[in-house]
């Protein structure tokens, strides 16, 4: 699968890539039609501690699934956006297919 990182408003640090790659290698076991990510991590400069924005885009054949999670860290916002994709996943493989 290939990912897109792209940063705003900061460097993310190899360590963050990593730890993105590691969780979105995981959405393999749901699905093997995944052509590749965009992921944006954004810091909003605003008061709130959870201004951390972790938004991510998954490319299956004919489908583009959007997760945008708002929280206090990276890692939290990657770990959220990653759940909510595997579910989106699995309900797409429950499907029924049409002929």
């Amino acid at each position: 699968m290939k990912v897109n990182v792209q940063s705003v408003n900061f460097n993310a640090d190899s360590k963050l890539i990593d730890f993105l790659n590691k969780k979105l290698e995981n959405l393999t076991k749901f699905s093997d039609k995944v052509i590749g990510a965009s992921v944006f991590l954004k810091v909003q400069k605003t008061s709130d501690k959870e201004n951390k924005v972790t938004e991510m885009i998954i490319n299956l054949p004919g489908k583009e699934f959007v997760v945008k999670k708002q929280e206090k860290s990276f890692e939290e916002g990657i770990q959220l956006a990653v759940k909510s994709l595997a579910r989106k996943l699995k309900a797409t493989k429950r499907e029924p297919r049409l002929i």
